[in-house]
């Protein structure tokens, strides 16, 4: 139990009414998990508005509630804080009720359309094999040190942030990893938090169906490093064409990384094959386990990262070499007569064409590459067609299927995407995902490469709103050992 004073401190307040010496016991945005001695906060939201719930969160036995307008009923007994902004509130009095804990760890954060969940994972993996402990929060999983929690969000909500740091500063944690997406940075999830440093991988068309516009999307991730303090480091990507814009007003330090430019960290791919890279890091040479140019990104982006949070550069290289790939990140599944699975998260055109440009530079002649895609249902749809003309552009034969369709017709998120094709383009669509694995599998040949896309690490499908099971991987073995009975 915190006093609300306490917790207040930090928070721009307009008004209070009531008793704000009141002992708080928990903090709630969801009037349904109010308990007796709870802080209710009244967030407005896209779909429905916190302060219609305010009387349920009162009758369930809110101590206090943080609002934008003041109810017209007061409840004897509650106390009523007046905020010009409840999401912001909630963060900054989360961070306090929780005692600051990200100021305990060194909290690195990563933005950016693509290769978030690698960075961060290769981070985690990197300063525990040199002996540190760490936490983890990314799209697949949340870690504190050893132990996973289960990720609801690819950023959670900023008490849900302020109690896993909590826990990772009590378990002795010196490290937090943690990636930041755009929706989350717009609604304040990341405020109050102290970041020791931040990353920009790169930025492409993606969550427009949140941001209306890439120009609000590019404002999105450049909040972060707006945000970051002096004393703090900025990493961004010297390549990408919006990398610059990212840090031009940040009070952190900046450094660059670069496959192609002068930059603080640089990298050159000197080999590639298909079980792994041979790289050239400031000058030196390691062979590491992961494939393509956009992992020598992530690669890169981790050992600058590492420098710059003070680990010694030779020990930094020396364990990257160890590192595995992420799960269902460009993920390797063999079958018994040579063929090649590759089940990969890539969801956007840009992250598609990565990985189908790295299988390319890999090809040996007479493989066909068969690439199994789709797109999500309630999202950007800008990205359909795209995703479409890229898969049959590289494909030998690209299937089109269901990923992920919510509350659409998967027939007619097939239409969005076939609608951006040239007459005569060559491809079948197939909605049953499961039905569209098989036929890949029975129509390569021993030693071709399928690529299925836009899934990777998830193990269900999203219809309506329900998860049902399902994991590529596990489609695809079972489709490989239907072709070899």
């Amino acid at each position: 139990m915190k006093k609300l004073t306490d917790i207040l401190k930090n928070t721009p307040v307009r008004e209070v009414r009531g008793d704000t010496a009141a002992a708080i016991g928990g903090l709630v945005y969801d009037s349904r998990a109010v308990k007796p001695g709870d802080c209710f906060f009244a967030v407005p939201g896209t779909q429905s508005d916190g302060h219609d719930y305010i009387p349920m969160a009162v009758e369930k036995g809110a101590a206090a509630v943080v609002c934008e307008r003041m109810p017209a009923d007061a409840a004897e007994g509650v106390a009523y804080v007046l905020v010009g902004d409840s999401a912001g509130a909630m963060a900054d009095m989360a961070a306090a009720f929780y005692g600051f804990p990200s100021r305990e760890l060194k909290l690195v954060g990563i933005t950016g359309t693509n290769g978030k969940t690698t960075t961060v994972t290769l981070l985690y993996d990197l300063v525990r094999a040199m002996g540190y402990k760490a936490g983890l929060i990314s799209t697949v999983v949340y870690k504190i040190d050893g132990r996973e929690v289960e990720a609801t969000h690819t950023t959670p909500d900023p008490v849900r942030l302020n109690v896993l740091m909590r826990e990772m500063a009590d378990a002795g944690c010196e490290y937090c990893f943690m990636e930041c997406s755009s929706h989350a940075i717009v609604q304040e999830r990341t405020r109050g938090l102290d970041f020791a440093g931040g990353i920009f991988s790169n930025i492409t068309h993606d969550h427009l169906d949140y941001h209306k516009t890439f120009a609000e999307y590019i404002r999105a991730k450049k909040l972060f490093f707006d945000g970051l303090p002096k004393g703090a480091f900025a990493l961004t990507n010297a390549d990408d064409r919006n990398g610059r814009v990212m840090v031009q007003n940040t009070a952190a330090a900046v450094s660059t990384y670069s496959l192609r430019a002068m930059a603080d960290f640089r990298c050159k791919i000197v080999e590639m094959h298909l079980d792994g890279m041979l790289l050239r890091i400031d000058g030196q040479e390691l062979w590491v386990g992961l494939l393509g140019r956009f992992n020598a990104y992530n690669l890169l982006a981790v050992y600058g990262t590492a420098v710059l949070l003070g680990l010694d550069r030779g020990e930094v290289l020396r364990v990257l070499s160890m590192l595995h790939a992420v799960s269902g990140r460009f993920e390797k599944v063999q079958a018994a007569n040579g063929t090649t699975a590759i089940v990969d998260y890539a969801h956007t055109p840009d992250a598609l064409e990565n990985v189908i440009q790295t299988i390319e530079e890999i090809r040996a002649p007479g493989q066909q590459l068969i690439v199994v895609c789709g797109c999500g249902g309630d999202r950007d749809r800008t990205k359909r067609p795209e995703m479409a003309a890229i898969a049959v552009k590289y494909a030998t034969t690209a299937v089109f299927t269901s990923d992920n369709p919510r509350h659409e017709s998967p027939e007619a998120i097939l239409d969005d995407m076939a609608a951006g094709l040239e007459p005569g383009a060559r491809y079948l669509r197939i909605a049953d995902r499961a039905e569209a694995i098989r036929t890949a599998v029975m129509l390569s040949r021993p030693g071709d490469i399928i690529l299925v896309a836009g899934k990777g690490h998830e193990t269900y499908q999203v219809v309506g709103d329900v998860k049902h099971p399902f994991d590529d991987r596990e489609e695809v073995r079972r489709a490989f050992d239907a072709l070899i009975k």
